[in-house]
């Protein structure tokens, strides 16, 4: 039987579940407002679109390859390089898996509720057990390798999918079929609305962005999987990039009919996506369904990603690492398999970052915000190693058969690939500056300053000092 089924167009909706979510939309909404279009438009332009075309580069040149990006910076440089590659994709997921607990638990409230009430009403300290509780819960479960998992993610990820297509014509149609329907932002008709500020404010909210469009590299397994991977797969990527445009420009729009951009709530981040549903729901006369049945949707998909995001990248990491970089403390399995090491360290890293709020914060809304704002800093950092690839291919052109090319020129292709590297480092370092108002809140913006700056860097140290563990490890032998 044929193994290569996939065409071009699945691998983009495989593409576009692994990296797209209505919450791209709200937190940039939520950081932005309406003039969060123009943006979009950009960031796909200058940004994404490049992107993808050299993932699709380098996924037709390294099709062979299991390993994704780690296998890709082997391939183009060193083993040292590659473990740094491979140390980064796994750590930048503390962060993200310190966030998941808490959106369960906002989602658990709107399904039952039927507003966000449940977690706003408790301490940030009760917030944080509970988190603390869900995660242990989740590694332990995580553990014992549960095939229903995968199950979930997939129902999950397909459900997600639809419920953003349903969001966007739902809104985008309400007006039409409603004339009751008031747009919530005025203006919307005039093309200056759509203009942003560029300030030193605005720039600090382009990783925000840069987080929101990342992260198509995950698809680079599927590249053996399609029928001719040299022309479905860069088909594959530019149809993503289409999708991944439609759903934010539209998406945006919609939130700017249904939320004020001028005075923007709160807890937009925690709670936009339920109080859209539920503004929707209102408008055709179904009450909370829908609503409740994204809150459903949602909480199912942030439990598969929980468990998924715990297992899957520490296998990358630790199931076939290589002793001169990795201790073997770390590389110990049980007789099933179990990476229990990896495991504790993953633990006792997403404990710490649960546990931090409590020193600097005061209410959910803040701690959604810092965490949102903290992932959008930290996760991006794996994208560097995608460009820094592909610019080490560029540089090696001769020694690599590519049937793709996303640039048959190497030069241009080496500056397009520092573009993407330079913009990605810039909007990394800017998205450190605390997103609240300092005169407000003087102890929070140092929090999450502090916070912002000493997480990527105490997480990056922790990966330079385990090779050292490891050299000495075997000068002991």
């Amino acid at each position: 039987m044929e193994q290569k089924q996939l065409r071009w167009f699945s691998v983009g909706l495989i593409a576009f579940n692994m990296v797209w979510g209505i919450g791209n939309v709200v937190n940039n909404y939520a950081q932005q407002g309406i003039s969060v279009v123009t943006s979009w438009i950009l960031i796909l332009v200058l940004y994404f679109i490049p992107y993808a075309l050299i993932v699709g580069q380098l996924g037709s040149t390294f099709k062979d390859s299991n390993g994704g990006v780690s296998s890709w910076v082997q391939n183009t440089s060193t083993k040292r390089l590659a473990y740094y590659a491979a140390w980064t994709y796994w750590v930048v997921h503390i962060p993200y898996l310190a966030q998941k607990p808490q959106a369960i638990l906002i989602a658990l409230g709107w399904a039952i509720q039927g507003n966000g009430n449940l977690v706003n009403t408790m301490s940030i300290s009760t917030v944080s057990f509970l988190s603390l509780i869900i995660f242990l819960l989740f590694l332990l479960l995580s553990t014992r390798g549960l095939a229903t998992l995968k199950v979930i993610g997939g129902i999950a990820g397909t459900a997600t999918f639809v419920m953003s297509m349903l969001f966007i014509l739902f809104a985008v149609g309400a007006p039409a079929i409603n004339s009751s329907v008031e747009f919530a932002t005025p203006h919307m008709e005039q093309i200056s609305t759509y203009i942003p500020k560029f300030d030193f404010s605005y720039f600090t909210t382009v990783s925000m962005l840069v987080f929101a469009v990342g992260g198509a590299e995950k698809i680079s397994p599927y590249v053996n999987a399609t029928k001719n991977p040299a022309k479905e797969f860069p088909k594959g990527m530019i149809f993503l990039a289409a999708m991944v445009g439609a759903s934010a420009v539209l998406g945006s729009f919609a939130m700017g009919m249904l939320f004020a951009s001028n005075n923007i709530p709160e807890d937009l981040m925690a709670n936009g996506a339920y109080s859209a549903f539920q503004i929707l729901g209102e408008y055709y006369g179904v009450g909370n369904l829908l609503m409740i049945i994204y809150a459903l949707t949602n909480g199912a998909g942030q439990i598969a990603a929980l468990a998924f995001s715990i297992d899957a990248p520490l296998k990358i990491l630790l199931a076939d690492a290589d002793p001169d970089f990795v201790p073997s403390a770390l590389r110990k399995k049980t007789k099933k398999g179990t990476l229990v090491n990896g495991y504790w360290l993953t633990g006792i890293l997403v404990s710490i970052i649960i546990a931090l709020p409590m020193f600097g914060l005061k209410n959910m809304n803040e701690l959604v915000k810092w965490l949102t704002n903290l992932n959008s800093v930290v996760m991006p950092m794996r994208y560097l190693w995608v460009f820094f690839a592909y610019m080490m291919l560029n540089k090696a052109y001769k020694n690599y058969q590519s049937e793709y090319k996303f640039m048959k020129n190497p030069k241009a292709g080496f500056i397009f690939g520092l573009w993407c590297f330079l913009f990605t480092a810039f909007a990394c370092v800017l998205g450190m500056v605390p997103k609240v108002d300092f005169a407000a809140d003087p102890q929070g913006w140092f929090f999450q300053l502090a916070s912002n700056i000493l997480t990527p860097v105490v997480l990056i140290m922790l990966g330079m000092i385990l090779p050292a563990i490891a050299r000495r490890e075997k000068d002991k032998v």
